[in-house]
């Protein structure tokens, strides 16, 4: 019901994570990052308890591939879910549980990962993982870039709902997190909400770290700046 790509931008130190579904608010249970240590997605038949869990053993020194492991030797139920986790070195892991649904299967790419379920075909994944890395820009592009060849690429068996974008960067709150929670075209819409926010995402971290250097609201009732 799922599919999502995990990456890092080493240049920028941003990591991040976009991801569609069929189902809705697809985001607000299976994807998570922390700033400095990582992106995980928890999936298929979702339990969020997961996502959290893969971050909290990266902050602990645990790889990728340690940290996976190490959530599913204690989560119960643990063959219905997939799992995907990406440290900010773009170092990556993934895995499927037996009883994931319908086409399922993860790839590791460089400095990125994808897993999806019930998807069209497995193509769809490496459809992903290319369309990442052809696109330009900063990483919350190229992740847009990236759900957008998957579901030119057939993307998920059903009719998609649900999108989001979620990106953290060297700051203690993530800079880009934006929700389609229900949409007959989520994708495009995700790529028009990313539009809209793009020009406006480095004013709200200044409006955050100093007020006072920030461009000015323009909005009723604000004080003249000299």
């Amino acid at each position: 019901m799922t599919f999502s790509l995990l990456a890092a931008d080493k240049r920028t130190g941003e990591i991040g994570i976009v991801i569609s579904s069929s189902s809705p608010a697809v985001a607000a249970r299976c994807a998570y990052v922390r700033a400095g240590v990582g992106v995980a997605a928890t999936q298929n038949v979702t339990d969020p308890r997961l996502g959290p869990a893969l971050l909290d053993a990266l902050a602990a020194g645990d790889q990728p591939a340690v940290a996976l492991a190490r959530v599913r030797a204690g989560a119960r139920h643990i063959e219905h879910r997939q799992l995907a986790v990406l440290d900010p070195a773009g170092r990556a892991s993934a895995w499927s549980g037996r009883r994931a649904l319908g086409v399922h299967a993860d790839r590791v790419g460089q400095c990125c990962v994808a897993a999806g379920n019930l998807l069209a075909g497995v193509e769809v994944l490496d459809a992903m993982i290319d369309g990442y890395q052809r696109a330009e820009g900063r990483l919350p592009e190229r992740l847009v870039a990236a759900a957008e060849a998957g579901v030119a690429a057939g993307g998920e068996a059903g009719p998609l709902h649900s999108a989001g974008l979620l990106v953290a960067r060297n700051l203690p709150w993530p800079v880009v997190d934006l929700r389609i929670d229900h949409s007959e075209q989520p994708v495009s819409d995700l790529r028009e909400l990313w539009a809209l926010y793009e020009p406006l995402c480095e004013d709200y971290i200044i409006r955050a770290l100093d007020p006072d250097a920030a461009p000015v609201y323009g909005v009723a009732g604000e004080e003249a700046r000299t």
